[in-house]
């Protein structure tokens, strides 16, 4: 794919109901239609980077704001992987999408690979970054110590509910550093936007919901066998995932292309958008 600037962003920002929830997302491009689906407590805006490198003469891009991200609403509903799963499913027949490229981060790639356990018609391939699929005290827990703390007291009764509304943008630039390799690439407009999100109506709460339903992200791995699509399953160099997590996916999923992406952390639209575009148009 050769590089090319995001043009019309704002201008491809669209809003789409479905069963229980206003979602916002973007279509840009003419082609072969690729969905992109960000990590915990991201939201479209973070594959700006990526756009970047993205050739939309011959791709048509659909990113969307998942449930109680971003500019989407956020129902009362338990947030677990299948309701994501479930509500991403919606959106590709309310877009009348066909043979679609997924291309996942965190719980964007396990949504992607729940979506090809399911076998929907729909999905032709997937690209799992970083999978968001393992331990007890895994994902962004193992990042540092503070979000180790904050990610810890979310999960406690009353406190939690408090800690979730208590952000503050110092605390999220922190924490969302500690998934990037250089913490400079993570830009100031979308840590904005992503604070200004962050205290939308529901949003703190859904969040947290999301954070209780843990056990349910890593649930969804042992559905990983019936996958039947070709995909392309890479984690970021030091990404928070330990080796005998990874093995176990890539054992998990029958073909599965493995691939490791250097000198990157959680975030690797971020750290490493150039290569992740190469990887999606391999």
């Amino acid at each position: 794919m050769s590089p090319e600037q995001p043009d019309g962003f704002r201008e491809g920002l669209r809003h789409a109901s479905l069963r229980d929830c206003e979602v916002r997302y973007l279509r840009v491009g003419t082609g072969t239609p690729v969905l992109l689906l960000h990590p915990l407590r991201m939201q479209l805006d973070y594959f700006r980077p990526l756009l970047a490198h993205i050739d939309t003469t011959s791709v048509e891009v659909i990113a969307v704001d998942l449930p109680g991200h971003g500019g989407s609403s956020a129902p009362k509903a338990d947030y677990l992987a299948d309701y994501f799963t479930a509500a991403t499913e919606q959106l590709l027949e309310a877009l009348e999408l066909r043979d679609v490229t997924v291309v996942g981060e965190s719980i964007g790639a396990s949504i992607a690979l729940g979506l090809a356990a399911r076998d929907n018609p729909r999905v032709a391939r997937l690209v799992a970054l970083n999978p968001y699929d393992y331990g007890r005290r895994g994902g962004i827990r193992r990042s540092s110590t503070l979000a180790n703390v904050l990610f810890t007291a979310m999960l406690w009764p009353g406190i939690g509910s408090v800690v979730a509304r208590s952000e503050t943008k110092g605390i999220l630039r922190r924490v969302l550093q500690g998934g990037l390799r250089d913490p400079h690439a993570l830009p100031e407009g979308l840590l904005d936007e992503l604070h200004r999100s962050g205290s939308r109506p529901g949003h703190p709460r859904a969040f947290r919901s999301l954070c209780l339903n843990w056990r349910s992200w890593i649930a969804a791995r042992e559905r990983y066998a019936a996958i039947e699509l070709p995909v392309t399953l890479a984690y970021g160099q030091d990404d928070w995932s330990r080796p005998t997590e990874r093995e176990a996916n890539a054992s998990a999923i029958p073909g599965a292309r493995s691939a490791t992406i250097a000198d990157s952390r959680h975030f690797s639209c971020l750290d490493k958008p150039r290569e992740i575009a190469q990887l999606i148009g391999g």
